[in-house]
């Protein structure tokens, strides 16, 4: 009883799951009709006249034939020949317009996809814009969005070419059942039966097919991740240098025959499976034609009747094994298609409160955090554990310290990318989660430690700081010339119109100094009231670096300014300078007033100088 009691409860359960997932098809379907609604209510009307034309063509054909039987013993007299001729022409006629359908129906389909894909991409899209950032802390985000990009497309319009493959052979099967009951109820139902075997096998292989590709999703984003080592631009000189390509390239096969072998393994299965299914199905086809042909040679059916049960028949088997292998794909590809629902579900963290507080117009106290406590998603370890740190509004303030001290966690923690975990960071005395996110963004502007290289035009590249101020050539030029990247432009062949990067046909590379000035200036583009640099000057030389500190005290002018550096000849420059160790400020002043206490600042500054000084003389040796 016991045994029993678990395989009924294991059926319970696997259709309990059928049920879930076959739940995405009517949100499929509405997706689908959001995307191309003419174009679904096109390609409906012809696949409900595409479904009738199988019958019109055995009905037809069964004319011919009873037409040809009647002639042949009549002979060739005029009247007699009329009887064929209007089927014939009505045959003839049919089977055109199949094929006029068939180019009609693909055009039809192939408008849709366009949409269709449009639609999913730009949706999914959207998700990565909105989610937080630190779902990107996640391996389960990527294989959450490698799921729906790899199948979100061809899945939903696999999905949609099913139900209509299911739609039309539904009306084409009900039209031939129609066809065979005067002939005994029982036809149809052997016609039923027969398709089952096949239906199961199309079932179970799409659930274990489905099982395999969600197993295998971190080693195809593996293999993905070793050719992009092999095809990478920046990661080209180590490969090189280090003769890694052989190595790569013996990952990557390794990694194409595990899952080659894998999948091969579950096809074969299922050939074979398929195999015994059709061989079922074709014994009870078999009875029931030789049951047909006995009743010809009993004269109890014409020969036209025989014609149209043949076909009748023939087609109705194979409509209804496409029916069910629709039915069966369609739950397959709903399978695949809740991976894009899966990702679309995802839902920020960090929204807008209930009653948002208006920003300020101009900051006047100042950022204090008090009490911070901070740790990454998935990590029990403390960045920041009960930080404190007050930022003067319209001051220049610098953070110093060694790499791993949470200097860059504080950039994240002031724009919103994260929230505390416990404690809280003010804004002139108001709680930064009591802000509209985006308003709060608004108020800032910053260089990230790895700035991106967009691979755009250099007006182009500076003028995303601030998109929606729509900038002017005017305005862009100024900023190009604050971070001191007017100078490289202007050496470009184009100048301002110069495309940067080598990505596409014609782009010029640059330096990783003159990209980050490029960045630079793409931050100061916005005239924001808080102005963050993450290591501003870490790809430039000394001399650069001392041009552009000058440029930078000019162009803050007033405003609050925060700057994260591990070079002490920036720091030394601030209006008050905070060094951080291990997650907490264990040192604040002026420079003066730290190298005067003689603690770790002053420390690394002796140690920092005579690096430096070493380092002139060496070169001016050489």
């Amino acid at each position: 009883m016991l045994r029993i009691d678990k395989v009924g409860s294991s059926f319970q359960t696997k259709l309990h799951k059928a049920i879930a997932q076959l739940s995405y098809f009517p949100q499929t379907l509405r997706l689908l009709w959001s995307a191309a609604r003419n174009w679904t209510i096109a390609w409906a009307i012809l696949l409900v006249i595409q479904g009738l034309i199988p019958v019109a063509i055995v009905y037809l054909t069964r004319q011919v034939v009873n037409s040809l039987v009647a002639v042949t013993g009549a002979g060739l007299a005029w009247e007699s020949l009329q009887q064929i001729l209007f089927p014939t022409a009505l045959l003839v006629g049919v089977l055109l317009l199949t094929s006029s359908l068939s180019s009609a129906i693909e055009w039809v389909r192939t408008a849709q996809a366009e949409y269709v894909e449009d639609y999913i991409n730009t949706a999914i899209n959207q998700k990565s814009i909105e989610v937080d950032l630190s779902v990107y802390e996640s391996s389960e985000y990527y294989d959450y969005l490698n799921r729906a990009l790899s199948n979100a497309s061809s899945s939903s319009l696999a999905l949609l070419e099913n139900t209509g493959s299911l739609f039309q052979n539904s009306i084409t099967l009900f039209s031939m059942a129609a066809v065979l009951i005067p002939y005994g109820l029982w036809l149809p139902a052997v016609l039923v039966v027969s398709a089952f075997p096949a239906f199961y096998m199309v079932s179970y292989f799409n659930r274990r097919y489905h099982h395999w590709w969600q197993k295998s999703t971190t080693d195809r984003r593996r293999l993905q991740y070793y050719q992009m080592l092999m095809t990478n631009n920046q990661v080209a000189s180590e490969l090189r240098l280090f003769n890694l390509g052989s190595s790569f390239q013996a990952t990557y096969r390794q990694l194409r025959r595990q899952l080659r072998a894998e999948r091969l393994k579950l096809i074969a299965i299922q050939s074979l499976g398929s195999l015994l299914a059709s061989i079922t199905g074709l014994i009870m086809v078999g009875l029931a034609m030789a049951w047909t042909v006995r009743q010809v040679l009993q004269g109890q059916m014409t020969l036209g009747d025989l014609a149209l049960f043949f076909q009748a028949f023939n087609q109705g088997q194979n409509l209804l094994r496409s029916l069910l292998g629709s039915l069966g794909k369609i739950y397959r590809n709903s399978l695949f298609v809740s991976n894009l629902f899966a990702f679309l579900r995802l839902e920020p963290q960090i929204v807008d409160p209930p009653q948002p507080q208006p920003t300020p117009a101009k900051i006047q106290q100042g950022i204090c955090f008090r009490n911070v406590s901070f740790a990454y998603p998935n990590s029990d370890r403390h960045v920041l554990k009960d930080f404190n740190l007050t930022i003067p509004a319209g001051k220049i303030v610098a953070i110093v310290g060694d790499n791993g001290a949470g200097k860059s966690t504080l950039v994240k923690l002031l724009c919103r990318f994260y929230d505390p975990s416990s404690g809280k960071i003010e804004l002139d005395g108001i709680n930064l989660r009591d802000f509209a996110v985006e308003k709060l963004r608004r108020l800032i502007t910053v260089l990230f430690q790895f700035p991106i290289t967009y691979q755009l035009t250099a007006a182009e590249n500076i003028a995303l700081g601030d998109l929606s101020a729509n900038p002017s050539t005017d305005n862009i030029e100024m900023a190009a010339k604050g971070a001191g990247a007017h100078e490289i432009i202007d050496r470009l062949p184009k100048k301002y119109d110069a495309l940067l990067g080598k990505y596409f046909p014609g782009g010029t590379d640059l330096s990783g100094g003159e990209w980050q000035r490029i960045a630079l200036a793409r931050a100061f583009l916005r005239r924001a009231q808080m102005i963050i640099l993450d290591e501003p000057t870490s790809a430039m030389d000394p001399w650069a670096e001392f041009d552009w500190l000058e440029r930078f005290r000019t162009l803050a002018n007033g405003r609050t300014a925060v700057v994260i550096t591990h070079r002490f000849t920036l720091a030394m420059r601030a209006d008050i300078i905070h060094v951080m160790r291990f997650g907490e400020i264990v040192e604040s002043g002026t420079h003066n007033e730290l190298i005067a206490r003689g603690g770790f600042y002053a420390q690394s500054w002796k140690t920092q100088m005579e690096a430096t000084q070493d380092s002139a003389l060496e070169n001016a040796l050489v």
